[in-house]
């Protein structure tokens, strides 16, 4: 068997960067509408997909994919800032951004992350309503992806941040949802009354109660910390 030199694995290497840097951007969207509910197109990725086995189940945070109460997400940071979290009108899920992609930079698609292949390809691609709990801080996004702008699709992701910052930065009207209990589903608030009491003159009292039926206790979200991951 012939054996296999530094020579080769060099030219291999040389190849495989050759054929990243000729590799075309997506093509340029304008940014949708940065409101509390949106239309957005969806698509599902996971961990062993051949472009992302690399990163194992990390994300471009540095820290491990969710799957949980809380889903990790991929999208332009441009347009939703690593942090924010949304969740799927449809479905109901919760998402957090903390990871991007080559096919998502210039673009108005999410990609969720799913723990399988079989429930990526369930996902497919659809476009669903979501509504955006709260918003991830742009300039902390910033300041992950400027040291890997070597990389042409962060460095378009960079220019339109830099571009867009002071809009990214305006709150968006409706306010955001309280994220101390975005894991914990939205319970309707009821008023419980007392039965009156035995007296001459008619007495009402009570008073107002919030019945959690959550099934599981909070959950803590990931730090937010920055990675010399390049993705």
């Amino acid at each position: 068997m012939r054996k296999l030199t530094p020579g080769f694995f060099l030219a291999v290497l040389t190849l495989f960067l050759v054929g990243c840097a000729g590799r075309p951007l997506p093509k340029y969207q304008k940014p949708i509408a940065r409101t509390r509910f949106q239309s957005v197109r969806t698509t599902a990725y996971t961990h062993t997909e051949d472009d992302h086995v690399q990163y194992s189940n990390r994300n471009a945070l540095g820290s491990c994919l969710k799957c949980g109460p809380i889903h990790s997400a991929a999208a332009d940071w441009s347009r939703w800032p690593a942090g924010t979290i949304f969740r799927i009108q449809e479905t109901g899920e919760i998402f957090q951004v903390d990871d991007y992609g080559w096919a998502l930079a210039g673009t108005n698609t999410i990609d969720l992350y799913k723990p399988s292949r079989s429930a990526m390809n369930a996902w497919g691609v659809r476009r669903v309503t979501i509504e955006n709990l709260q918003w991830g801080d742009p300039r902390r996004s910033l300041a992950i992806l400027r040291p890997r702008a070597k990389y042409r699709h962060i460095r378009r992701m960079v220019d339109e941040m830099e571009n867009r910052m002071a809009e990214l930065e305006r709150p968006v009207e409706g306010g955001s949802t309280v994220i101390a209990t975005a894991t914990t589903p939205v319970v309707p608030r009821e008023v419980v009354t007392q039965p009156p009491a035995p007296s001459r003159q008619p007495v009402i009292s009570g008073h107002v109660g919030v019945v959690v039926s959550s099934g599981r206790p909070g959950t803590q979200l990931n730090p937010f910390f920055g990675s010399t991951s390049t993705r």
